[in-house]
């Protein structure tokens, strides 16, 4: 889809959804939602489908469902994770704990548990695409945050060791953008959960795994610290 017309009623320019579920009516019913909120969607049924348009197509968001015959939705993230760090929030059946943390640990951004309210999904949606996104005259603004061997610059949201970048996840970026402004001040679950959250147990998870990034010994971290009875600091320079 390319040029600056729309097609269908929904602009070129719309962001990009990829929605990945073996139901047929599902894929369907969340299509024709979402496309009525202006945004463009492609739906595959299954991760090798899914994996096949990810390698034509440029996507701002995947929704993906857990449960799927063949390779699941958490075989599909640890793919889609080797090579990009586009957003991707997960749809789990009610009550598999177990399978929203293991999502959440290998790189997915947020999750849902089925049943839900297809207004929420928009807002998660519409929350996950506001943070991958840099805000107007970060660019120009931000600045190098140094801790340990890293340095991290706020307005691109980019991770360095020296010349190598570390991909990021969004959620892990917007994680590090909360923390370094603070300059080694605790931040709270609730705050770092943010508007859109998905519960304090997740932050907790998504720190553990931004730990296994940055930290020589992730179980005992001496950068990201856990702050007893409020939340998490990062020890800057």
């Amino acid at each position: 889809m390319s040029g600056n017309g729309q097609r269908g009623g929904i602009a070129d320019e719309a962001p990009h959804l990829l929605l990945v579920d073996d139901d047929t009516r599902i894929r369907s019913l969340l299509s024709r939602f979402l496309s009525e909120r202006g945004y463009r969607i492609t739906s595959a049924a299954s991760a090798q489908e899914a994996l096949a348009k990810l390698a034509g197509l440029s996507f701002d968001l995947l929704i993906l469902d857990v449960m799927m015959p063949g390779q699941s939705g958490l075989d599909l993230t640890r793919a889609v994770r080797k090579q990009s760090h586009v957003p991707i929030l997960m749809l789990t059946a009610l009550g598999d704990t177990k399978d929203r943390i293991s999502g959440l640990e290998i790189g997915a951004d947020d999750y849902m548990a089925k049943p839900f309210d297809p207004q929420e999904l928009v807002l998660r949606i519409a929350g996950l695409l506001r943070r991958s996104q840099p805000a107007a005259g970060t660019a120009a603004n931000g600045e190098d945050i140094r801790f340990g061997d890293f340095s991290f610059h706020s307005g691109r949201g980019e991770l360095r060791r020296g010349d190598e970048v570390i991909r990021l996840t969004e959620r892990e970026r917007e994680l590090l953008k909360i923390l370094a402004t603070q300059r080694g001040g605790a931040v709270s679950r609730l705050d770092l959960a943010g508007p859109e959250a998905s519960g304090e147990r997740a932050v907790d998870v998504q720190i553990n795994r931004l730990r296994r990034k940055i930290e020589q010994d992730p179980a005992n971290p001496l950068l990201l610290q856990t702050v007893r009875g409020s939340g998490y600091r990062l020890l800057v320079e």
